[in-house]
């Protein structure tokens, strides 16, 4: 076999869920596993950084780049707008790396169309409760803003039978051994292996010449 074909994996959840985190802590711990850096015309929180975090562009640039498709999805959140570079990923996939995409549901929507061999996992917080006290432990909104972002975490809860697999985040460590079980056994899957037919073939014909040298 030629080996495992290179696969992007989405991780999309509500604000305060804690997919970033996760994210990140995959791609710490995998060399395989890189990010997809988002374009954003959001300004940069501290200790940001353009180029490592996100793109940090003016809204002409993301204009530009939405109408000469070279973005595979992106989407209007919290009234800044998100998206994810054709050629981040490509570049990343022709390498044979794991690329995640940390995005929202409306992001992974579009990539499920774009990109249909990539995995769409969705991060659910343990409780509702917990969720509302993430989001205020955060203290980087105003109240008024963690509302907004509550509603829209409504709305996102109800579509989350879109997608391939759901990882609680109760447990931070368990829930990174889930995506990574994720990772792993979608690098398992049959129409992913290349070659895979013709190397069962040979195992097939080795088998059936042994049986016949034996008679």
């Amino acid at each position: 076999m030629s080996g495992t074909r290179a696969f992007p994996i989405v991780i999309a959840a509500p604000s305060g869920a804690g997919k970033t985190s996760l994210a990140q802590e995959l791609v710490r711990r995998h060399e395989h596993v890189v990010f997809s850096i988002s374009v954003t015309t959001r300004a940069p929180r501290t200790g940001e950084r353009d180029g490592v975090d996100y793109y940090f562009v003016p809204e002409a640039e993301f204009t530009r780049l939405a109408e000469s498709g070279e973005l595979v999805e992106w989407a209007v959140v919290h009234g800044c707008r998100y998206g994810t570079l054709g050629s981040e990923v490509t570049r990343a996939l022709d390498a044979g790396q794991t690329v995640v995409l940390d995005i929202d549901l409306q992001g992974a929507r579009q990539v499920r169309q774009r990109l249909p061999e990539a995995v769409l996992t969705f991060v659910l917080p343990p409780t509702g409760t917990e969720l509302i006290r993430r989001l205020e432990s955060r203290a980087t909104e105003s109240a008024a803003e963690r509302a907004v972002r509550l509603n829209t975490a409504a709305s996102e809860l109800t579509a989350v039978n879109e997608f391939d697999y759901v990882v609680v985040n109760d447990d931070f460590e368990t829930a990174v051994a889930t995506l990574e079980a994720i990772i792993t056994a979608e690098s398992c899957r049959s129409s992913r292996l290349g070659g895979l037919g013709q190397a069962a073939a040979d195992m097939a014909a080795e088998l059936r010449q042994t049986v016949q040298r034996s008679h």
